[in-house]
């Protein structure tokens, strides 16, 4: 490879993977916010209240979420792809970073926003004998997001700063 096209290819990653964090970060503390403001505190929420904060948060994080992860996991591809020959430590360490944010994709879809679908329909008076156990296995999971995205956002910041 020639200077020049190192150097190219050397800026292009820098560029998409300063994009990238910059996603990421934004999907990690999506994920890390609720959870250090509410999801600690759910069961201490009578269950009028709890209704409340899950539909708030549905309307105002659904929309959001549904552009930014995928655009995360696809700078992350971006970043594997540019890096794969040229910076192997990059690679390597955004490789992990991308399994991380996939594994905190797979929660939410196949288990968060099934139960969160669940919810947004119940009013006090349909609500289920069972309500609690769902917001327990919620919380359950979305600590499993929670970590999956903060150590993938560390792999991927680890990724740029050690791989160049």
């Amino acid at each position: 490879m020639h200077k020049f096209d190192y150097v190219k290819t050397f800026m292009t990653l820098k560029i998409v993977a300063l994009i990238n964090i910059i996603i990421s970060a934004i999907v990690g503390g999506m994920y890390w916010g609720p959870w250090l403001a509410l999801t600690r505190s759910l069961k201490s929420f009578d269950a009028k209240v709890f209704l409340v904060i899950v539909k708030r948060l549905n309307q105002n994080m659904a929309p959001l979420m549904t552009v930014l992860s995928p655009l995360s996991l696809l700078t992350t591809i971006l970043v594997l792809i540019i890096s794969y020959n040229n910076q192997i430590a990059t690679f390597y360490f955004t490789l992990v970073g991308f399994v991380l944010f996939l594994i905190a994709l797979i929660v939410t879809v196949a288990i968060e926003v099934p139960i969160v679908k669940q919810i947004v329909t119940w009013t006090e008076s349909t609500l289920p004998a069972n309500w609690e156990q769902q917001r327990d296995r919620w919380a359950k999971f979305h600590l499993i997001r929670v970590i999956s995205g903060i150590v993938g956002l560390i792999f991927l910041l680890a990724g740029i700063l050690f791989g160049a």
